[in-house]
């Protein structure tokens, strides 16, 4: 599942919604005592993925399971990382990005624009 979800992200070749975005990201995936490594590289909205082992512009370090939730959109990568379930590092605006290409929760309702919500009334 994971290695079909970076793939297909590879294979997007250019994402328009990164045209103004340009890092690299690299994700640790941990799974006991193994860690896979995939490298992201976007360049204003060129994508590549690879397993290199370098330095990236951002870092996240999560629990192979959470980013399965992640992909599946039954999590929400904004909440794992506020519980320490994913933890981020470097430029924190690549990440931003990157969630982009996750689907949100399937249960998560879109919020009202401003002024306009009917779950708050002051």
């Amino acid at each position: 599942m994971t290695a079909t979800f970076f793939e297909g992200l590879g294979a997007r070749g250019h994402e328009d919604a990164w045209a103004d975005v340009s890092g690299t990201v690299g994700i640790d995936l941990v799974d006991g005592d193994t860690t896979e490594r995939w490298f992201i590289k976007i360049d204003k909205g060129d994508i590549a993925v690879s397993h290199d082992e370098r330095e990236a512009d951002c870092n996240l370090r999560v629990d192979r399971a959470v980013f399965e939730q992640l992909i599946q959109g039954q999590a929400n990568g904004m909440a794992a990382a506020l519980r320490g379930a994913a933890i981020p590092s470097g430029n924190l605006d690549l990440l931003l990005a990157l969630q982009r290409a996750f689907p949100g929760p399937r249960d998560q309702q879109r919020p009202a624009p401003i002024g306009r919500s009917d779950r708050w009334n002051p």
